[in-house]
């Protein structure tokens, strides 16, 4: 008889598939879109609240705050009440914190919202990765949490849209954008009445009879009918933690990789529209050249979907972590308009690539019973440098310019590409 790893395994990519895909990563855009909208409310703000770079700093730091501490409670809820129950739920908060952050009516105001937003932006990213992957056939794994990701480079390209063509327009612009981010509100409810809970969560709660269902929904959408009952797969080693041996150098790795990722990515995107009018660009001129260096996101993705079946996950990671430590440094010494956008475009292609890869890698390091904690708890400890990078941008700024900005971003990319290689390769393994 066949376990229900191999019976989903045994699947082609079906409608079922489809559906959940789309409708994971139209909550992941959604996600994209809220984070992205942070660097053109800063600019704005910079000028109407008459703030310091200090204190626009803490507007971005205090939602990776809330992300750190989201990414681990929502990998514990995840494992305990459910993946599809915790995605819908992250969504309907930080959809409505987004909301309320539009009415804020001081600093204050504005920071305690926007750490409400990132409690429910830091549970989702992680849960969703692992829903999809505890899904997706074996062979096509990693493409289709790739896929998942560059869902992200939807909602960043429509955040820098919505930057661009509104947040300039009225003093109001940057509050009718934060008002846009609280449609993840209203999707939650897609989300709960849409999407299955996954199969190998049920199972591991006892729950055979909805896992039984939903399989079997699966392989009907393929035009697969069976009355087989459905064996679990082997039950795990008890007791087993991310920290146990045999898990223990991956952790590190991951920890690691995720760590000098979020430090750079958010560092970096995060103020690149600021340090772009700092650098003596109009407010107009900076949204169009982030806007464009945006789009090259998109293709970074791309790239990385065929590699992570070709080439493997750990490969793809680490070259696109290098590709992404070389353009930092080539745009930490660009000084004109053109070499400014290729090399923010080069960021922005590698960098992106190498997110996809890093989602798709992180739901296989973990065997099901510690998956949701495992991914949830790598993405917490990097939201520490999403927290760190926002705040140590002016000051490195201060410092040495833009150029000792991305120089440290280069070293960054760097070190994480050093630490990919102790995560294990899982191309076309069985997730458990």
């Amino acid at each position: 008889m066949s376990t229900v790893s191999e019976r989903l395994d045994a699947l082609p990519f079906t409608p079922r598939h489809r559906r959940l895909l789309v409708g994971s990563g139209v909550g992941w855009a959604l996600d994209a879109l809220d984070v992205g909208l942070v660097a053109y409310v800063l600019v704005a703000l910079r000028t109407q609240w008459d703030l310091s770079e200090g204190q626009l700093s803490w507007i971005a730091s205090v939602g990776f705050a809330g992300m750190a501490v989201g990414a681990s409670l929502g990998g514990l809820l995840a494992d305990r009440v459910g993946r599809r129950q915790v995605f819908a739920l992250t969504l309907l908060v930080y959809g409505l914190a987004t909301g309320a952050a539009a009415l804020s009516w001081s600093l204050g105001a504005l920071l305690v919202f926007r750490f409400l937003v990132g409690l429910g932006l830091g549970a989702e990213l992680p849960v969703a990765s692992t829903l999809v992957s505890e899904f997706a056939p074996r062979r096509i794994r990693g493409r289709v949490v790739v896929v998942l990701e560059a869902f992200w480079a939807v909602g960043w390209t429509v955040a820098a849209l919505v930057g661009f063509l509104l947040v300039p327009t009225s003093d109001d612009g940057w509050r009718w954008a934060l008002a846009i981010g609280a449609l993840p509100a209203v999707y939650a409810i897609v989300v709960r009445r849409g999407l299955p809970e996954s199969v190998r969560f049920l199972l591991s709660k006892g729950r055979t009879a909805e896992a039984t269902r939903v399989v079997r929904e699966f392989e009907a959408s393929a035009g697969m009918t069976t009355a087989r009952e459905l064996v679990p797969d082997p039950a795990p080693a008890a007791g087993r933690g991310i920290w146990a041996a045999g898990l223990r150098s991956r952790t590190a790795g991951l920890w690691l990789v995720w760590f000098f990722v979020n430090f750079s990515y958010y560092g970096a995107f995060t103020w690149i529209p600021s340090l772009l009018v700092k650098d003596g660009f109009s407010l107009v001129r900076s949204l169009e050249f982030t806007l464009v260096i945006t789009l090259a996101q998109l293709p970074g993705y791309a790239l990385a979907a065929v590699l992570v079946e070709a080439w493997g996950r750990r490969r793809t990671l680490s070259t696109f972590l290098v590709g992404s430590a070389l353009a930092a440094l080539a745009y930490s010494a660009a000084g004109s308009e053109a070499t400014i956008l290729a090399a923010g475009m080069a960021l922005s292609f590698f960098n992106l690539g190498a997110w996809g890869a890093l989602y798709a890698v992180t739901p296989e390091v973990y065997p099901t019973p510690v998956r949701g904690r495992g991914a949830g708890a790598a993405a917490g400890f990097g939201r520490l440098a999403s927290i760190l990078a926002p705040l140590a941008v002016p000051f490195l700024s201060s410092s040495g310019g833009t150029g000792l900005v991305f120089v440290v971003f280069g070293v960054a990319f760097a070190v994480a590409a050093s630490a990919s290689f102790l995560l294990p390769e899982r191309r076309g393994a069985a997730l458990d």
